[in-house]
Order: C-alpha cells, then structure tokens, then sequence
C-alpha cells in the first residue's frame, strides 16, 4: 500500500492560517463554543425592505398595519478597497429602476429566514427573531394565495416590490408561479421551521404561516404527488416520477420544512406528504463503495450520471423523515451517503459542483460545502454515529482553507463567505447572498459540534491526497476502427462528455493507455455508453498481464425515452489492476464508446496539516486493509476504524512516527491526536 504522508503540528503548538486570512485566538483554535464562528453582518447588510404595490393574488401578514415587508439582495459585489454593493440578478435599467430579473429572489430570502430562525433558537437572539419574522412576511408575499396557482411561488421581485413573474429574455425554468419550482421547496423549508419556533412565541403569526404552509402543501400535493406511485425507467433503473420538478434535491429541501412542521403540529395531510416525498427521495440511493455512485442518493431522476453537491441535502432530509415517521428504513441510505459516498468524495477532492459522472465541474461552493456540513451532522445526530461529525469537520474546514486556492473563504470577523473557488485554485471574491447563507448555516452547525468546529479550524492545508486519477480515452494509443469524436455540444442530455470528446470504437477497434505504476492494487473504471441495445458491441479489457474484464455496451438496460443515447456511466472491471501494472488496453468487438477511465486506488486518502486531524483514509477493497501512515511530530495519534455505516469498530492509539491504519471494507478511518 501506498504510505500516507502527514504533516503535523506538534501537539500543544497553535497553528496558523494561511496569511489571507483572519487569525484565530488559541481560544477558538481549539473549537471552543467561547468564540463563535458565526456572524451575521454581512447577511444584515444584504437586507433591506421595500413597500409592494398591490398585486392580485399576493398579500401577506398585518400588510395594511405594517406596509414594508424584508428582502434581501441577491449578490453583493467586491468593490476595488475591498467593500461590497448590493446588486440584483441581470443588466439594470436606470430608467425604471428595474433589473432584467429583479433585486430579490424567494430562493435566497427563504433560505435567509432559515438561518435567522436558527440562530434565534439557537443563541436566543431577539434580532434573529425580528429578522427571521421581517424575511417570512416578505417571503409569503412571493406565494400566490388565491386562483389556480395558490401555493406555488413567484421567484423574482423588483426593489421597489414589484413581482417578475418571467424575466426578459425568458429563463427555463420559468420563475413563475405556474407550477412546482424549488423556489416552492424553499418555501417550504422557511414555513416548516418558522412555524415550528414561532408557534408558541408568537401563536397569531403561527397560525398565518400554517396556513400558508397547508398552500404550499395542497400545490405539492396536486403538482407532484398526483403521480405518487407512477415509477419511470431512466438508464436502466426504476425512478419515482413524484418528486418535486424530478429532483430529489428540491424535493430534500422541502421534506427538512416538512419534518419540522409535523414535527410541531398534528397536521395529517402534511404527515402524508412528508411521507412520499421520503419515499421518492431514498429511490434514488445506488451504488456501493465499488460502484457508482458509491452510496450516494442522486439529486435528478432523469440520470443515474448526475450528482453535484450543491442542494444535496437528501442525507439530512431522509434522516429527520426517518426520526419523525419512526421508518428506520429512511435512514440507511441517509447513511450510505454520509458514511461511503462522502468519505470518497473528500478523497477525490471535496464536493463539487459537478460529477457527470467523471468529476468536471471542479468549481467548489458554501452551498455544495454546506449541504454536506448539514447531512453529516444531522445524520451523525440522529444515528449516533460521531464519527460522521469529524467528516463535517473535514468538509467545513473549506471555509478555512483547505481548498483548491490553499486560502480562507471565510471571514469569522465579518461573516463574509466568498462565491466560490474554481478548480485551479483562483477565488470568487464577491459574497451574493446564497454563499452567506450557507456560510452562516455552516457556522451555526459548528457552533452547535465544537468538535468539528475544532477539526475544521485545524485541518487547514490539504498536504497529501490519494485519490482517482482520471484518464482521458482519447488520450490513448489508437488502433484499427478507432477515433476520437468532438460532439457539437459536451452535454449528452442526461451527462457529459468529460473533456469534450469521447473515444469511438469499431469491430476490433483497441486503445492503449500508460497509467503510473503504483505499488498498490487498484479499481479500473470505464466511463462509456450502455444503451438497452442488445445488438450493441461489447469490450475486453486488460493490462500488462491478463484480462481484467469485460463490459456489454448493450446491457445499460431500458429507457423512458428511446431517443435518448443510453447511460454514461463508470463501470467497475471485474479484476482490479495489480500492483506495478503501468497500462490498461481494451479491444471492440462490435461499436462501442468510451469517455474516459477512472483508475482508483483500493484506499483513498487526504491528509492534512494545521493541528488535531492528521488523515482520512476510505477503502473500496473487500477485505480490511492495513495501511502505513508516517507522521512527523511527537505526542500519541489515535487511529478510528468506521465500518460502512458510520459505527467505530476499532480503536488504537500509537506515538507519532510509524502507525499502521486499518481501513474496513466500504468504510472509514480517521487519523488524529489523541485528545488531551
């Protein structure tokens, strides 16, 4: 096995961020709740109010007592001395004062009063309450109350209140209020958890978002949940055609809303949807720690090739459904996410905003970082699994520069999360309102887990990572009926062509690549097309020695739309490549395409530098892996052995230097300092 590498900080040295950075008290290094990380300032300074002119079809709470209702701006702009301004969605018109989308969305303002709610109940902040009330008044003024879309949402508002209900040029989706919408699902997030706070602080409040949440209900209900039952074939597997607009992140989004207003009242035609809309969202759960997609629940109904991070909050909703339906069934593949799916993802890079399937879109964001902060804790909370709270400590300490750019994106002093970092390491310097939203639900999680607050402050530098390498297929040597094909457009309509192009085989076409020899076993996967053609060719594969398996291009299974040109999908070769095998070949028999192969190694890794965590190592062998770790520094490490779903089976503690870490099948092991 390859030996993982960890730079540390001796035990008891304070570490520091990287010099872009704030610099943290030794109070606050070692994650204590003295020194909170979240800070709403910059989220208060996106807030604003405006007076709406009267719109059929749109009220809101004691609107003729108190006229102006909350919003928020959407983006916020760095300016050159490093202050922001507050911006709306699309070119402006200084003639009407108007953007060509508008100033304030429904999705951020919702999300925005969740953040209040919970910081209100969490710290007893009555600000938090008063802001949290302000943004749900201006919140159900986006929801249609009456005519034949009640319910649904209006995404766009203007400045000066005024409603956009289809942008110029059009947008697709429309951001109307015609049909279900994730601004319909985040809606239902922010009434769930505000009716759950204020139902006792203030019941006539309450009593007005109940009964805009039994709107937004009745739309889901009739929008998504009149075709409860109905099953669809995409790439091969069975989906549930009941989601909210074919995604189970959307439809996440509105179970966690759900979940609270059950849990707060007796409300039964509520329970019921809760209880489909969980049952659409566990459908889409797959894989295994060898398999795409390796645990994971896929956010789109219409792949089985599409996962991103951002709005991948179904671990989190499938665990509170499950805890609140009392169905433990919920709650497992909550936990092959949380548990198998994330340690990889962690290893491979972090979460990205885009597998399809091969990791493309490298860009990296507080919504995708959040929505995986948010699934390990509430996951970690309700299954009693600790060891998924230190993978959220992981995830988060992205916000303290473990990332791509190796700098903070966060600022605890200002509340400041930056837009984003792309795949090269260069940041989004501005700070719009959905990365401060997510931002602050980070903080308050970790506010709520000193220790993956503690974690996150610490891990700061990636130092080493081991994780899949991706092969390009036409980068190989190329023999006989075989080409490299440079569609119109990279996007297949339900994947994407990673880099572009993909590799096209004839009747006894072949390809050769070099691979770096490793002194470790590995996982080949080709990416390629399967189709339920079963007059389609078929491939062998093989490396230096012998064969390490087949694949049938025709067995990718039926399809709802047989225009559509088949699944794009990794595909696990029968035979892992053996230790010092330096190339993979394939020969066609019949047509066949390949995309690209992901060569993983049996364990991946990360280590990293800063203070108490020292390594994450996740295993896709079938037997229980030892793995040398060297690490520098004095002082006893501990090492956690986590099975598959996410329980500690093994424990030891060593001095630093040379400390074998056992890995489990499917599962997780964490190397770091013994606590003091």
């Amino acid at each position: 096995m390859r030996p993982v590498v960890v730079a540390l900080v001796a035990l008891g040295l304070l570490f520091s961020l990287v010099a872009a950075g704030p610099s943290p008290s030794p109070k606050s290094a070692a994650g204590t709740a003295r020194t909170p990380l979240t800070n709403l300032a910059h989220l208060d300074f996106l807030r604003d109010e405006t007076a709406p002119p009267a719109q059929g079809g749109h009220t809101t709470y004691r609107l003729e007592e108190e006229p102006r209702i909350g919003t928020l701006w959407t983006y916020a702009d760095r300016n050159a001395d490093g202050t922001y301004r507050r911006i709306g969605g699309g070119p402006y018109d200084p003639t009407t004062g108007h953007y060509s989308q508008g100033a304030f969305n429904a999705d951020d303002v919702s999300r925005a009063a969740v953040v209040y709610l919970r910081h209100w109940r969490q710290n007893g902040a009555e600000e938090s309450r008063e802001a949290a009330y302000d943004l749900l008044r201006g919140l159900t003024y986006h929801q249609t109350a009456s005519g034949p879309n009640a319910g649904n949402v209006v995404l766009w508002m203007q400045s000066d209140g005024e409603l956009t209900p289809s942008p110029t040029p059009v947008e697709l989706p429309n951001p109307s209020d015609s049909g279900a919408s994730y601004w319909l699902a985040r809606t239902v997030w922010a009434l769930g958890e505000g009716y759950r706070a204020f139902r006792t602080e203030d019941p006539e409040f309450a009593r007005f978002l109940k009964q805009r949440m039994q709107l937004a209900v009745s739309a889901l209900d009739r929008q998504v949940l009149s075709k409860f039952g109905e099953w669809r074939v995409v790439d091969g597997k069975r989906v549930p055609a009941w989601l909210v607009v074919d995604g189970a992140d959307a439809t996440a989004e509105a179970v966690l809303g759900l979940t609270a207003y059950v849990e707060a009242t007796e409300d039964p035609v509520a329970r019921r949807t809760l209880d489909r809309l969980a049952e659409g969202v566990a459908a889409l759960s797959g894989g295994d720690a060898r398999s795409w997609p390796h645990g994971a629940v896929l956010p789109w109904a219409q792949s089985q090739s599409v996962w991103h991070a951002w709005a991948s909050q179904m671990p989190a909703a499938l665990a509170l459904a499950s805890a609140e339906l009392k169905q433990p069934a919920l709650m497992k593949p909550a936990l092959n996410d949380a548990a198998v799916f994330t340690p990889y993802l962690l290893t491979a890079g972090g979460p990205d905003n885009g597998w399809l399937p091969v990791p493309i879109d490298r860009v990296q964001i507080a919504y995708g970082i959040d929505s995986r902060v948010q699934s390990l804790v509430t996951v970690a909370d309700l299954a009693e699994r600790p060891g998924l709270t230190q993978l959220a400590g992981l995830t988060a300490a992205w916000y303290f520069g473990a990332n791509a750019a190796g700098e903070p994106t966060y600022d605890p002093d200002t509340g400041i999360t930056y837009d984003g970092v792309e795949g090269d390491g260069r940041i989004n310097r501005n700070s719009g309102a959905e990365s401060t939203i997510h931002g602050q639900l980070s903080m308050l999680a970790l506010d709520a887990h000193p220790d993956a607050a503690a974690i996150a402050r610490s891990a700061t530098t990636v130092v080493d990572r081991n994780g899949p390498r991706i092969v390009e297929a036409e980068s190989g040597k190329l023999s006989g009926d075989a080409k490299t094909v440079r569609p119109d457009s990279a996007w297949t309509g339900r994947s994407q062509w990673s880099g572009g192009s993909y590799l096209e085989l004839g009747n006894g076409g072949a390809a050769s690549w070099s691979v770096p020899a490793s002194n470790e076993p590995r996982l080949v996967q080709p990416v390629v097309i399967r189709t339920g053609d079963r007059g389609l060719g078929s491939t062998r594969w093989s490396d230096n020695d012998g064969r390490l398996g087949g694949i049938d291009h025709g067995r990718g299974g039926e399809q709802s739309e047989p225009s559509e040109p088949g699944a794009l999908l990794p595909v696990t070769l029968a035979r892992e490549l053996p230790a010092g095998s330096d190339q993979v070949s394939v020969t066609a028999r019949g047509s066949a395409e390949v995309d690209a192969l992901l060569v993983r190694p049996l364990v991946t890794s990360v280590a990293y530098s800063g203070g108490q965590v020292l390594a994450l190592l996740h295993s896709a062998a079938r037997s229980a892996q030892t793995v040398p770790a060297t690490i520098p520094g004095s002082g006893p490490a501990t090492v956690q052995s986590y099975d598959s779903r996410g329980r500690l089976v093994h424990e030891v503690t060593d001095r630093a230097g040379k400390v074998k870490v056992r890995v489990l099948p499917g599962g997780f092991s964490l190397v770091r300092f013994a606590d003091r």
